[in-house]
């Protein structure tokens, strides 16, 4: 079937309303976010609701037409991009963002796969409840598009990947069927617990619809503080000395390179809030307590006494209203936006014991250097449980062009380093296609083929092909 027969095909049977036929807006539900990856679909749906999803799931899978599920494209990996083909349609979620029950009673909020995920942590803090799954993404994200890279985030720290913040989900299969998977049950002890199946399975298994997801008590006190490290291999030992002082207190340990410092003061106004000391590695340090008369403040500046004591720290700048917290976190989250408007960007997203931190750092970069003595390294990320956003960036004197061609040297080194420290190459961003060759370099044979009969015996090749899953 040619990509004009299948886009004249969807349109006659599902309409306008639904199925948007026009090349030129094809071509822009093609791409990602970033521009980092691009495709050419057949058409692109748009379903209202799940039994919209299921006709058209249905309709597809008689017609031998690859689906893409597609969130809020906001994805680093390019999975919820077409191939060029033109024969793959993409399947956006976007129109369906209702919160259809929200239990403040339960702690449970239940919704629509095209919720946008800032809507859902303001919907939560109207009846005094907190969603914490928080990144820089969250203002366009879907929370469909979340679950099924089980994304992570700031917070994970203390509340969990996404994984650990859902209860229930709704998923329409291969042939059309509706799974109703809505359960609001903390305890549920029988059988498979299936929605792990999709959580994170990248819409190559079902598209997931709708979802019930934790609550947990509004935050009523926070503290928050910048830190300037003495040296990187404080870093880890500042968070177990935090840990023990503050407990369950502390829900954010962020690191901040002086490389970032640098971009902030070249790009933005945010670079403000750092203590001004010649330092190359901060930490954002964050405890938050639902007790409104817990002194948070006051631990967080115990903290900072025994480590500067202890010679983990050389100075910090702790918040003393939410005006300078938020200043804090956009320094932070706003590193995407940052980064691109330096130029190109090599990601990486990899994990590591937590307290081999400081020697991935150390080691990629060394082993960079030596290939690449100009290289322009930006680490950053969530060290309190072991996710670093390796990122390499594009140098003023080096075309874009000749700087990416390069990235596959640069993957081999570094995923090398991160492989013998017991490392995963993908902590929160997913496989997608662009880490396909990676996935098969590192996954075992036996874990590569359970996923490929897990695939098979649930979906086959009508979800997301040439995605997470290598083809035979």
């Amino acid at each position: 079937m040619t990509a004009s027969s299948t886009n004249e095909l969807l349109l006659a049977a599902f309409g306008s309303d639904i199925c948007i036929s026009d090349p030129e807006e094809i071509v822009r539900w093609s791409s990602d976010s970033w521009g980092l990856c691009a495709g050419m679909a057949a058409a692109v749906m748009r379903p209202r609701n799940v039994q919209e999803v299921s006709e058209i799931v249905r309709f597809c899978s008689a017609q031998g037409i690859a689906i893409v599920p597609q969130g809020g494209n906001t994805g680093l990996v390019g999975g919820a991009i077409p191939d060029p083909s033109g024969k793959q349609v993409i399947l956006s979620l976007s129109r369906m963002d209702n919160v259809r029950e929200l239990d403040p009673i339960n702690y449970t909020i239940t919704v629509d796969a095209g919720c946008i995920l800032a809507h859902i942590q303001e919907t939560a803090a109207e009846v005094n409840r907190l969603f914490p799954l928080s990144f820089g993404a969250e203002g366009c994200c879907q929370i469909g598009g979340v679950l099924s890279t089980n994304a992570g985030g700031n917070s994970v720290l203390r509340y969990g990947n996404t994984r650990d913040l859902v209860l229930g989900i709704e998923v329409v299969l291969a042939d059309g069927t509706i799974w109703n998977g809505l359960r609001k049950l903390r305890k549920d002890n029988t059988g498979y617990d299936l929605k792990h199946l999709f959580i994170g399975a990248e819409g190559t298994l079902g598209i997931i619809t709708a979802a019930v997801l934790k609550l947990f008590p509004k935050p009523r006190s926070n503290a928050t503080a910048i830190v300037a490290l003495s040296d990187l291999e404080a870093a880890p030992r500042l968070l177990a000395l935090t840990r023990d002082i503050t407990t369950d207190a502390l829900s954010a340990f962020e690191l901040i390179p002086r490389r970032l410092v640098e971009l902030a003061a070249q790009h933005t106004d945010r670079a403000n809030c750092v203590p001004p000391v010649e330092a190359d590695w901060f930490v954002l340090i964050e405890l938050t307590n639902s007790d409104m008369n817990e002194a948070l403040t006051e631990r967080l500046q115990t903290v900072l006494e025994a480590a500067h004591d202890s010679a983990h720290i050389i100075d910090a700048s702790i918040a003393a209203n939410l005006s300078q917290r938020d200043q804090m976190w956009s320094l932070r989250d706003e590193v995407a936006e940052t980064q691109i408007k330096n130029g190109a960007v090599i990601y990486f997203d990899v994990s590591v014991p937590v307290s081999s931190v400081p020697a991935f750092i150390q080691q990629a970069t060394a082993k960079l250097k030596e290939l690449d003595p100009q290289i322009d390294i930006n680490a950053f990320g969530h060290v309190g449980d072991g996710n670093i956003h390796f990122n390499l960036l594009q140098t003023h004197d080096q075309p874009a062009d000749l700087f990416l061609i390069r990235k596959n040297e640069y993957e081999r080194i570094v995923y090398n380093v991160v492989y013998e420290l017991g490392g995963s190459f993908s902590a929160e961003h997913g496989i997608g296609s662009e880490k396909m060759d990676a996935l098969i370099n590192f996954k075992s044979p036996i874990e590569l083929s359970l996923m490929k009969a897990v695939r098979a015996a649930i979906s086959g090749t009508t979800f997301n092909p040439g995605k997470l899953i290598p083809s035979e």
